[in-house]
């Protein structure tokens, strides 16, 4: 289901590319002249262009939303991959740090007079 909706998604998505790229930046749709009125004037595949984005914007959220709770929903349910514990175990630093303190690495140098 999920590898089915990812490719209706994509489909989708490359369909609201295309209706995007058809739109003039002023809104004018296809903007290929013809007759005032009819379905495939200016006015007319503005229009249509314009809804078709719409519809297809709200397609692509609900699918994105969809998307994300079957991806929790599935990966949600898992355990912990716990394989690396078994190859580096991992050192746990002491409760206090105060309590332990680490050793000096060798004698401080010696400080040097003043002249």
């Amino acid at each position: 289901m999920f590898i089915f909706l990812m490719v209706v998604q994509a489909i989708v998505a490359s369909l609201l590319v295309c209706v995007i790229l058809m739109q003039k930046s002023e809104g004018g749709g296809l903007g290929t002249g013809g007759s005032p009125t009819g379905f495939m004037s200016a006015r007319g595949a503005a229009d249509f262009l314009t809804r078709s984005t719409a519809i297809l914007a709200t397609i692509f959220v609900v699918l994105s939303i969809a998307l994300a709770g079957l991806a929790v929903k599935t990966i949600g349910s898992r355990d912990l991959d716990t394989s690396l514990e078994r190859v580096a175990p991992v050192q746990k630093a002491p409760a206090d740090p105060l309590a332990n303190p680490a050793p000096a690495a060798g004698p401080l140098p010696a400080a040097t007079p003043a002249q």
